[in-house]
């Protein structure tokens, strides 16, 4: 009997060949679903065993993500990483999709960081990788291709996704976000990260030196940079692209930003106030389905 990471190869080979003559290789994405720690905030709000499950709309965010990768042109395999196996049972949908080699499963580990290393370890080291997380409840598709055709036209081995502060501000009042604060705008990450060299896997490697200081943008920014590219951030002196730079120096990999247009991107669902945002977006929509 086939393995999952087989039927999943299967898969993405029959989606790359009906792709049109010439048309650049699809991206594997690889979905981070394990919760943080064994109390969920937003999973005990929604009462579900994590938090990939807790809906919106009446649909688990994990299957909203799902279904926005599998539309998506860009992608075709797709890595889920957790949550526990016990826990698939809950979902009986996401299990059969599992079963039938729709998607591959691995298990996840300690930390995001540490859960990513496993999966891509997985993967061939030529494989572009999109990563993203399963808290991502507003993704869709043209957030994807946007994300990963600009990432193709990028000098570099990995990219991260940005999106102006103002821009999601001015579609979301009042909701709150990390915000880098660079001299030449103010920024908030979207969870999208594009791999696309062997050397790439340098930046999964940095993440995990730096993720408990994510929410710290300071910290977050001494731990890429050093004590120079802090003080720099602090006096307002250290601009996007010069960060960018320093930490290509430092990691020996080119990583560069691509902006999107989208305040979606710029969403994900951290806490029970992003999870009531969120719903009420497909309550005032009557958005339904994945």
């Amino acid at each position: 009997m086939k393995s999952n990471f087989a039927m999943g190869h299967e898969i993405a080979e029959r989606r790359l060949r009906s792709a049109p003559e010439g048309a650049d290789r699809a991206f594997t994405a690889v979905v981070l679903a394990a919760d943080r720690t064994g109390a969920d905030q937003v999973a005990a709000k929604a009462g579900v065993p994590c938090k990939a499950f807790a809906p919106v709309g009446g649909v688990p965010m994990v299957l909203r993500v799902l279904g926005a990768l599998r539309s998506a042109g860009t992608v075709g395999r797709i890595v889920l990483c957790g949550p526990p196996a016990p826990i698939l049972e809950k979902l009986p949908e996401l299990k059969r999709s599992i079963d039938a080699g729709e998607l591959t499963w691995c298990p996840s580990l300690g930390s995001p960081s540490q859960s990513a290393v496993a999966a891509l370890a997985q993967l061939g080291p030529d494989e572009p990788v999109l990563l993203t997380t399963a808290d991502h409840a507003l993704l869709r598709p043209d957030i994807v291709d946007y994300f990963i055709s600009q990432s193709r036209l990028q000098a570099a081995d990995a990219t991260v996704a940005l999106v102006k502060h103002s821009t999601v501000v001015e579609r979301f009042p009042g909701t709150r976000r990390t915000v880098l604060r660079m001299q030449d705008g103010h920024f908030c990450t979207c969870n999208l990260f594009a791999l696309m060299s062997p050397r790439a896997r340098i930046v999964v490697d940095l993440w995990r030196s730096v993720e408990q200081r994510r929410k710290v943008p300071r910290r977050l920014i001494a731990g890429l940079l050093g004590i120079p590219g802090v003080a720099a951030y602090l006096f307002g002196r250290l601009s996007l692209d010069g960060a960018l730079k320093r930490v290509s120096r430092r990691m020996g990999a080119r990583l560069a930003a691509v902006l999107l247009p989208f305040a979606e991107a710029g969403v994900d669902v951290d806490t029970p106030a992003d999870l009531e945002l969120v719903e009420s977006l497909f309550s005032a929509t009557g958005r339904q389905g994945s």
